[in-house]
């Protein structure tokens, strides 16, 4: 559209010779956003078109590639971008760079953010880093291009979750720091507002867990990571603590114990049905329905388990044992 202005109600914004225009909606949807990548991704793509390929992207943004893939993912979820059919790109912590003694000192020399993050990381993990640790700091700083201030909540959130779950004086080691900050980064959070959003949302869930686990009869201790990926889950499916103790009570009907994979199978169930509340649930059985049968997933690693009936002996029932000749006389 060059020469030529496209009447439209949104904003316009001059490149050289060129005219590009910005929709009002986009544009609000952006700043409502708070994601800087997203905004620059989705000028990339108007300016150059939707035909460009992550290669030239990365040319022309200051970000990575990694950040130009969380910022289409937000573009996405903003319905800006179409979501094409494709698989989920690979596990980012398989594509690690080596850095050596020479990089690592260049970057001390060279960036003041890294220099200072380094001793503000010893001091939350209460402890000197290694080689191999400051070459996972130099990752997530260089390679990832996440920046320092981000890297410390990163550091100290980490650090809060190990307390929450272990106990105090427990600390995360920095593999565990760095599989949370590439989670980080796959969710698009390079930045304290999105880092801000994220913390307070953990928060909120990390206090519901003693709720959930006192209605299963577990009280004065966290949930080990087996027993938050089932809470996570239900919390997601939309279950309030009061429904996982109805279904805490039939598992324990049949199976006399706590079996958290029977239980899950329930909740699924409940879930297929549109049953979240007790109420729900209740009136869903006096009306005689039932939740449709079949397999219930559960947390990754486990197998799920039918929990419509208790399990039924298979075996073959014997054929009768034909009478003797003094039998069938008398």
């Amino acid at each position: 559209m060059r020469g030529e202005v496209i009447a439209m109600d949104g904003y316009i914004l001059r490149n050289r010779q060129e005219q590009l225009t910005l929709s009002a909606d986009a544009a609000d949807k952006l700043l409502q956003s708070g994601q800087g990548d997203a905004a620059l991704l989705y000028l990339a793509l108007r300016r150059f078109g939707r035909g460009v390929t992550p290669e030239e992207l990365e040319k022309v943004l200051p970000i990575s590639r990694l950040r130009i893939d969380a910022a289409e993912k937000v573009l996405q979820d903003l319905d800006l971008l179409p979501r094409p059919a494709r698989q989920a790109p690979p596990d980012p912590a398989d594509e690690r760079p080596v850095y050596t003694a020479q990089d690592i000192a260049g970057l001390l020399t060279d960036n003041e953010g890294f220099r200072l993050l380094v001793p503000q990381t010893e001091q939350q993990l209460g402890k000197k880093l290694r080689t191999a640790d400051l070459q996972i700091l130099a990752g997530l700083y260089d390679d990832l291009g996440m920046p320092a201030d981000v890297i410390y909540l990163l550091v100290c959130h980490c650090v809060e979750r190990a307390r929450s779950q272990w106990g105090e004086g427990r600390r995360p080691t920095m593999r565990q720091v760095e599989k949370e900050g590439y989670r980080w980064a796959q969710l698009g959070i390079f930045d304290q507002n999105s880092a801000a959003v994220y913390l307070k949302k953990w928060a909120e869930r990390n206090r519901k867990y003693t709720s959930y686990l006192s209605n299963l009869r577990i009280l004065n201790r966290p949930p080990v990571e087996a027993e938050r990926r089932y809470i996570d889950q239900w919390m997601d499916m939309g279950f309030p603590p009061e429904t996982v103790a109805l279904a805490y009570e039939r598992t324990v009907f049949y199976k006399k114990d706590l079996n958290w994979r029977y239980l899950n199978g329930i909740l699924r169930r409940w879930h297929d049905a549109g049953w979240h509340t007790p109420r729900q649930v209740e009136e869903g059985e006096a009306a005689g329905k039932r939740p449709a049968a079949g397999k219930s997933a559960a947390p990754a690693g486990d197998k799920a388990e039918r929990t419509d009936k208790p399990r039924r002996n298979n075996h073959r029932r014997r054929k009768p044992r034909p009478k003797t000749d003094g039998e069938a006389k008398s």
